[in-house]
C-alpha cells in the first residue's frame, strides 16, 4: 500500500539513492520517505553505511627470491555525505580495492628479504592504507583499517626455516651440554686433587705421630729403665708392632695364606732393613 502511495522506508544505517526520470535527485537517510511515482521519481538502489571487510590474498615474491602469499584484511565503508560519489562512481568497489592492495603489496615485499617481510609487515600495512585511503576517498569511500593477518611462504621454505631454526636451537642445547661436562670433570678433578691433597696431610700427620710417639717411648723407656740403649729399646718396638701385626693378620676374616719369616733372626733383619732404610732416607734429605 505504502509503495502504491509512493512511501517507502530506508533502514539504519543505509541510505537510498532517489532518482526523477533516470536522473540524481537526491539521498535519503534512514526513516520514512515519499517517492511520487507517478511524478518520475524512484529509488535507484540502497548503500549502506556498515563497515564492511574485504580478505585479499596476493602472491608475490620477496628479494632473495622467495614466493609468500600475503593475505591483507581492508575494513571499509562508505561516507554517508559522499553517497552518491560511493554509488554512482564506481562499479565494483570490493574489486577496486582488491586491485590497489595488490598494487601496493607487490610494489613493497619485493623490495624486502623474507624476514623483514615479517619484521615489517607493518610498514607494509600502513602503505596499503594509505594508497588506499588516498584512492577511495575520491570515490565516497572511507578506510577504516588496514591489516597484514597473515605471510605465508611456500610449504618447503617453511619447512627449511623450522629445520634452520631446530638445528640452531640443537647447537645451543649442544654447547650448554658440553659445558655442563665441562665443568663436572673440573669440578671432579678439583675435589679429587682436594682428596688427594687431605689423604696426604693425614698420612703425613700418621707418620709424624708415629715419629713423636716412638720419641716419646725411647726418652721414658730410657728414663725409667737405666742402661738401656735407644737401639734396644727400637729393637722392642719393632718386635712389639711385628707380633701386633701377625695377630691383626690371623683375627682378619677376609685373609688368605701369608707367608712370613718368623724367628728372632727375622725380626733382627726387619729391624735391620726398617733402620737402614730410616738412615738412606735421611740421607738423602740432607
Amino acid at each position: 500500500m505504502g509503495q502504491v502511495l509512493g512511501c517507502i522506508q530506508v533502514g539504519q544505517s543505509t541510505v537510498a539513492i532517489s532518482e526523477r526520470f533516470g536522473k540524481f535527485e537526491e539521498v535519503l537517510d534512514p526513516g520514512c520517505h515519499c517517492v511520487p511515482w507517478f511524478l518520475g521519481s524512484q529509488i535507484a538502489g540502497q548503500l549502506t553505511l556498515r563497515v564492511q571487510q574485504l580478505d585479499v590474498r596476493c602472491e608475490t615474491k620477496t628479494k632473495d627470491n622467495v614466493f609468500v602469499t600475503v593475505v591483507a584484511s581492508v575494513q571499509y565503508r562508505a561516507v554517508a555525505d559522499k553517497a552518491s560519489d560511493a554509488f554512482y562512481r564506481l562499479t565494483n568497489t570490493r574489486e577496486q580495492i582488491q586491485a590497489y592492495v595488490f598494487d601496493v603489496i607487490r610494489a613493497s615485499v619485493p623490495k624486502l628479504y623474507l624476514d623483514s617481510v615479517f619484521e615489517q609487515k607493518n610498514d607494509i600495512a600502513k602503505a596499503v592504507e594509505e594508497e588506499l585511503e588516498k584512492a577511495m576517498s575520491a570515490y565516497g569511500y572511507e578506510i577504516v583499517q588496514t591489516l597484514i593477518v597473515d605471510i605465508e611462504p611456500d610449504v618447503n621454505v617453511k619447512r627449511a626455516m623450522n629445520e634452520i631454526n631446530a638445528a640452531a636451537r640443537m647447537r645451543l642445547a649442544a654447547n650448554e651440554k658440553a659445558e655442563a661436562e665441562k665443568i663436572l670433570q673440573i669440578k671432579r678433578a678439583e675435589g679429587e686433587a682436594e682428596s688427594k691433597y687431605l689423604a696426604g696431610l693425614g698420612i703425613a700427620r700418621q707418620r709424624q705421630a708415629i715419629v713423636d710417639g716412638l720419641r716419646d717411648s725411647v726418652i721414658n723407656f730410657s728414663e725409667n729403665v737405666p742402661g738401656t740403649s735407644a737401639k734396644d729399646i727400637m729393637d722392642m718396638v719393632l718386635i712389639t708392632q711385628y707380633f701386633d701385626t701377625m695377630k691383626d693378620i690371623g683375627a682378619s676374616s677376609k685373609s688368605t695364606s701369608v707367608f712370613i719369616p718368623h724367628g728372632p733372626g727375622a725380626v733382627r733383619d726387619i729391624a735391620s732393613q726398617i733402620r737402614d732404610g730410616l738412615l738412606q732416607g735421611q740421607t738423602m734429605e740432607k
